[in-house]
């Protein structure tokens, strides 16, 4: 079995965003989303090695096995909701919500102030993330907060809107003050990236909503 390695992904690191500076970026970007795609890495060459993990000495109270899946979600999950955040920040924003998009939202959510609050809500109140996605078992919009990267994600949930509220992600801004660096984030919104990601997640739904039955 070959060894699972991923690559950083530089061109989504965006610059010159509107309340949220290059110098917030940088080690944002550099130090911490890269440095899971290390961690991320260096797992995959021990969960290969079977005398480093040896599976026969699995423990739910501690075993290296357990240790390296433990930190494997923690370290991927970082990656990927890292790639999502970047991925749809743009300088002042970019586009406007769907028609399509707007209608589920009012529809799930009582339309797109209270979603907005909500989501701003959500960024208060959890440690690590505040996520809109799609439920893909029942169709619905939702808002979601994680305490890590691996703690309280919904299973089957499609992450439309991702907001990093660790404070890495503006402490060189705002040092301990999370509200200004949401604010900050909702100007930079790439309403294009969204309404395509709901797109995609619309027809994962209609190809999975029989997928329980």
């Amino acid at each position: 079995m070959g060894v699972h390695k991923i690559q950083p992904k530089d061109h989504l690191k965006p610059q010159n965003l509107e309340g949220i500076s290059n110098e917030q970026i940088e080690p944002h970007f550099e130090a911490h989303y890269k440095g899971y795609v290390a961690k991320y890495n260096e797992i995959q060459e021990k969960l290969a090695d079977q005398n480093f993990a040896d599976r026969s000495k699995a423990n739910q109270n501690y075993s290296e096995y357990r240790e390296l899946k433990v930190e494997e979600t923690f370290n991927y999950m970082g990656v990927v909701l890292h790639e999502l955040y970047f991925g749809m920040l743009a300088p002042g924003g970019k586009g406007e919500p769907s028609e399509a998009l707007k209608k589920k939202i009012e529809e799930d959510l009582g339309g797109l102030d209270a979603c907005t609050n909500e989501l701003k809500a959500a960024a208060i109140a959890f440690r690590g993330w505040a996520i809109l996605g799609l439920d893909i078992f029942s169709g619905r919009l939702v808002v979601n907060g994680l305490d890590a990267h691996n703690v309280y994600n919904l299973t089957g949930l499609i992450p439309l809107i991702v907001i990093d509220t660790y404070e890495h992600a503006y402490y060189v801004d705002y040092k301990n003050k999370r509200p200004p660096y949401i604010d900050a984030f909702f100007k930079n919104i790439n309403w294009d990236v969204v309404n395509e990601r709901f797109e995609k997640a619309m027809k994962a739904y209609e190809a999975l909503k029989d997928f329980i039955k």
